[in-house]
């Protein structure tokens, strides 16, 4: 799915309907932030959204996903379409997932190691202090790496009202959480829960 030419259709569609986005958001109890974001290509509708947004703008969901106006004859076409972009995304964000576990695993192994060589062998101290500086480094980095694959792959799920959303890096980091999920703040609800990590935005 291209999120830049979805966000072009519903800012077409919604001026073809004479609304402003403070008047659509007011329509879906969204901010006008919200749809900024969506005709921009920086986000795209949670999946309680798509409804209410197709009615609102006279399009059905196939559409939406396909970001354009869709006849009779392609429309069963663009529906297969999209369904097969839905798993491809989701397949995608799983490898960045096990990739993301194999940088981590291998960057904290690669530098406690050289901590474990740097107090175990015999060597002269300014060596010692470049092997420590350089395997907090290695992990810092893989880390690092990892984070950022994890925001990247899929989303959170706020189980109040199962908006789907991507937390900013500094909330991801310094957020509560357990293996699946984070202690996040909705940017819909506004409420403070364990969002679930889920792989589609979808």
């Amino acid at each position: 799915m291209d999120q830049i030419k979805t966000g072009r259709f519903i800012a077409d569609e919604r001026k073809k309907h004479g609304y402003t986005q403070r008047q659509l958001a007011d329509l879906l109890d969204i901010s006008d932030k919200t749809i900024s974001k969506w005709e921009t290509g920086n986000g795209f509708p949670e999946i309680s959204l798509l409804l209410p947004l197709c009615c609102e703008l006279d399009i059905n969901v196939n559409e939406l996903l396909s970001g354009e106006r869709l006849s009779e004859t392609n429309y069963k076409q663009k529906a297969e379409e999209n369904m097969v972009n839905m798993i491809s995304e989701t397949q995608e964000n799983k490898r960045k997932i096990i990739v993301e576990c194999m940088i981590c695993a291998i960057s904290v192994l690669a530098g406690v190691t050289l901590i474990l060589l740097s107090g175990l062998l015999n060597m002269d101290m300014w060596l010692r202090v470049l092997l420590v500086v350089i395997s907090a480094l290695i992990i810092i980095v893989g880390i690092s790496a990892a984070v950022i694959l994890d925001i990247q792959a899929g989303a959170f799920e706020c189980p109040n009202c199962n908006n789907r959303f991507v937390p900013t890096t500094k909330e991801y980091v310094f957020s509560v959480h357990t293996l699946t999920k984070r202690k996040l703040t909705c940017p819909k609800c506004g409420k403070r829960a364990y969002c679930k990590k889920v792989l589609t935005m979808e």
